[in-house]
C-alpha cells in the first residue's frame, strides 16, 4: 500500500486557518453537549492550550466542572499541553476518531492527564460531523 502524498491528507476541502479555528471551536461546543463527556470532566479544572505547530494555529480550552470553554487566545501558563506537528496528523487523528500515540505531544501535571481521553474522543468525533456539515445552529455556514 503506497501511503498519499501529505497535502492529499489534508480534508478535501481546503479552508483557511480562521475557517479552520472556527470549525474546531464549533466542534468544542458540541463536544459539551454530549453528556458522556461531560461526565468525564464533572470535577475537572484545567486550562489546556492545543497548538497546530504548521499552521501556527493555538486556542485555549478551559474545563471547569463539567463545561468546555473555549478561546481563541493561547493561555500563558497552561495545565496541559496538546501539540501536534502538523495539520495533516492533526485531521488524519480526526479521520481516524481516536488520538494516535506518539502522533502529538502532551505535556502537563501527570494528574490531569486522565481527562484528555473522553475530552479528545468527543471533540474528535464532533469535529468529525462539523467537517462533514460545516455549519452552525443558525444554518449559517462556518466556512
Amino acid at each position: 500500500m503506497q501511503l498519499a502524498p501529505e497535502a492529499s491528507r489534508i480534508p478535501s476541502r481546503p479552508f483557511s486557518k480562521r475557517a479552520a479555528r472556527r470549525l474546531i471551536q464549533r466542534a468544542f461546543v458540541l463536544a459539551g453537549r454530549d453528556k458522556r463527556v461531560r461526565q468525564h470532566i464533572r470535577e475537572a479544572h484545567l486550562t489546556s492550550l492545543w497548538t497546530i505547530q504548521d499552521w501556527n494555529l493555538a486556542w485555549t480550552v478551559v474545563l471547569h466542572r463539567g463545561r468546555f470553554e473555549f478561546e481563541r487566545r493561547p493561555a500563558k501558563v497552561p495545565d496541559l499541553s496538546l501539540t501536534w506537528r502538523t495539520a495533516a496528523e492533526f485531521f488524519d487523528q480526526v479521520e481516524a476518531g481516536v488520538p494516535a500515540q506518539g502522533a502529538f505531544e502532551l505535556e502537563g501535571r501527570q494528574e490531569l492527564r486522565r481527562f484528555c481521553g473522553p475530552v479528545l474522543n468527543g471533540f474528535f468525533a464532533s469535529l468529525r460531523h462539523v467537517l462533514s456539515n460545516p455549519v452552525d445552529d443558525k444554518g449559517e455556514s462556518l466556512l
